[in-house]
């Protein structure tokens, strides 16, 4: 069994609209140092085989907006 995680963030240049939220609700409870925050999606995948460049394709066609989104890829050894 193969393991991918994806990390799926908003580009720098996209409102975050959730993570303002989050960052005045931080400062409202007394968290000032927080500067920004920016939230995304953690995605993890289990698979028979596979490798990189086949989850590349699954974050390019589903998982991740390419036009808003920007995704990172930890693959796990295979066990």
């Amino acid at each position: 069994m193969q393991k991918a995680k994806v990390y799926v963030t908003l580009r720098e240049s996209i409102l975050d609209p959730q993570g303002k939220a989050v960052t005045t609700g931080l400062h409202k409870l007394g968290f000032d140092e927080v500067q920004n925050v920016r939230i995304g999606k953690f995605i993890e995948i289990t698979m028979d085989g596979g490798d990189e460049s086949r989850v590349t394709e699954m974050c390019e066609k589903l998982l991740a907006n390419y036009v808003m989104e920007d995704f990172r890829i930890e693959m796990e050894p295979g066990k």
